[in-house]
């Protein structure tokens, strides 16, 4: 058992009868009242986000989980095929378990994090950022760059962001996988 000051980024607990992740947290001491963690939790089962507060120093069960290294081979309709980098064993996954399915390119090393009790698959963390190519974005116009302004690009994954009027089709660009937003341009 594990009580509010254990909670971080990434723990896994079970609240609800159903398993959760926590994706952030704050800490509140108001002026009047008691201290609460205010915190957003993703179910690891339907994917869905709710916010819920929890009273300082109540107890939480939390999930022991084990992380692996795994290598993104292809999708096929809703499910997503991944190697594991050290015995080669293949896993099939669903859609929903990943974050930012449409940034993911194939040979990307993604973590998944398992369930020690009885290792299932329970969520996969993407890198921070994954490195993509511009294949289709229209021709910037001279002239209109008086504030930060953007266009929208395709990637090669067939993902839509928003990109700096500069870039051009063949670029290679980073983006931040947690927000799918674009970071920089990457020279070769």
């Amino acid at each position: 058992m594990a009580t509010t000051s254990d909670i971080r980024n990434g723990l896994c607990i079970k609240h609800n009868n159903d398993i959760f992740k926590v994706v952030e947290f704050l800490h509140v001491k108001p002026g009047k009242g008691p201290a609460f963690v205010r915190t957003k939790l993703k179910s690891l089962t339907s994917g869905k986000v709710l916010e819920n507060t929890f009273p300082a120093g109540r107890k939480i069960e939390d999930i022991r989980v084990e992380t692996r290294k795994y290598q993104f081979l292809y999708p096929e309709g809703d499910t997503f095929h991944f190697m594991n980098t050290d015995d080669y064993n293949q896993i099939t996954l669903e859609k929903e378990t990943l974050d930012a399915p449409d940034l993911l390119k194939e040979g990307e090393i993604v973590t998944i994090i398992f369930n020690t009790e009885d290792s299932m698959p329970l969520s996969v963390d993407m890198p921070a950022s994954v490195i993509l190519e511009i294949t289709h974005t229209e021709p910037g116009v001279k002239g209109n760059t008086a504030t930060n302004a953007t266009k929208p690009a395709t990637v090669e994954t067939g993902a839509k962001i928003n990109v700096p009027l500069f870039i051009n089709e063949g670029d290679k660009v980073k983006v931040d996988t947690s927000k799918g937003s674009y970071l920089e341009r990457v020279k070769e």
